[in-house]
């Protein structure tokens, strides 16, 4: 699917670590499992759960309970199409930090 050309635009909301590692986690995916994601962030339930509501506050994510035949629902998350966007902006803007340009005296020690 083609998102368009990506604007450069930092965000405050997702420039914060565990956000941008939540984010971009979400991004090289559809959707993934709550616990799928807790466990390749290496971070507690409780932590997630905040940065996740944070996310779902400002429509990045979206969190879906489905059930299970066995067992509790589980829960997954998915980038909305408006935080694919600010993800891939946030980006861009940080790349654009990391650019040296000729002559700008950027890479002189």
């Amino acid at each position: 699917m083609s998102w368009g050309p990506v604007v450069a635009r930092f965000d405050d909301l997702i420039h914060v670590p565990t956000r941008l590692r939540i984010t971009a986690a979400l991004a090289a995916t559809t959707e993934l499992e709550f616990g799928a994601l807790e466990a390749s962030l290496g971070i507690s339930t409780s932590l997630l759960s905040k940065h996740l509501r944070l996310l779902a506050d400002a429509r990045y994510v979206v969190l879906e309970k489905r059930p299970q035949p066995f067992g509790r629902p589980r829960t997954w998350i998915r980038l909305t199409p408006g935080g694919r966007t600010a993800y891939l902006g946030h980006v861009a803007a940080l790349r654009e930090l990391l650019e040296v340009s000729p002559g700008s005296g950027g890479g002189d020690r």
